[in-house]
């Protein structure tokens, strides 16, 4: 009879961290900025139909990188759980926090228990009425969980990103600012020229009604970088 095969937990935890953050980098980069009317999430997307940003409540957005099919089933969930937060409770009871946490508990338990881990890290955003209440989470593909102050980026090039947005910000742009910010900052790391075409841009406005998202249309982005 022959011997299982046994690797190290430490080994195998560290093996699963490696794949995961291999597929990870493979990812279009998302940079997330706050401005002075809200956040602010931006990345290169060629698709025009399958979104890496997107409303989960009336005041929390979501913006995943790595394997679509695996975020977006997490933003999925997302939504789902709003919804019957919001409807059993109040609207008021959904916070990017509650959410930031399951998020955060169903990446680590999939991360610890299953054979192939998320190759996925997401951000949740949420805002109100004054900018000291604006709260983002990033969730990391073993379920880590961390405060975004600010700015962050995630995806490839992500720790050049975040040192090259640290260099140029100071106090908060507007979103005119912002926009060409994000988007200077990611083709000048990546050193390349990307159409206005490909990107996808959306904020969270809280100038905007009870519904904060928007998605910044291509012509808008268009004027606001010429």
């Amino acid at each position: 009879m022959s011997m299982p095969f046994y690797v190290p937990p430490e080994q195998l935890t560290k093996d699963r961290a490696e794949f995961a953050r291999k597929g990870i980098a493979r990812g279009r980069p998302i940079v997330v900025l706050e401005y002075t009317d809200g956040v602010l999430l931006m990345g290169e997307n060629p698709s025009g139909s399958l979104h890496k940003t997107s409303e989960i409540y009336d005041k929390v957005a979501f913006a995943g990188v790595g394997r679509f099919n695996e975020f977006e089933m997490l933003r999925v969930a997302g939504i789902r759980y709003a919804d019957l937060k919001g409807y059993s409770y109040e609207r008021d009871d959904v916070t990017a926090k509650g959410l930031a946490n399951a998020y955060a508990q169903t990446l680590g338990q999939i991360f610890t228990h299953e054979m192939k881990p998320y190759e996925i890290e997401v951000i949740i955003a949420e805002i109100d009425n004054e900018p000291s209440a604006t709260r983002i989470y990033r969730i990391q593909f073993d379920g880590t969980l961390r405060d975004v102050k600010g700015f962050g980026a995630m995806g490839a090039m992500e720790e050049a990103l975040d040192d090259r947005l640290e260099e140029e910000i100071g106090d908060l742009p507007d979103l005119r600012t912002a926009v060409r910010l994000a988007a200077e900052t990611i083709e000048s790391v990546l050193e390349t020229t990307i159409g206005d075409a490909d990107w996808e841009a959306a904020v969270l406005d809280r100038n905007l009604g009870r519904r904060k998202f928007r998605r910044l249309e291509t012509d808008e982005i268009r004027e606001i970088r010429s």
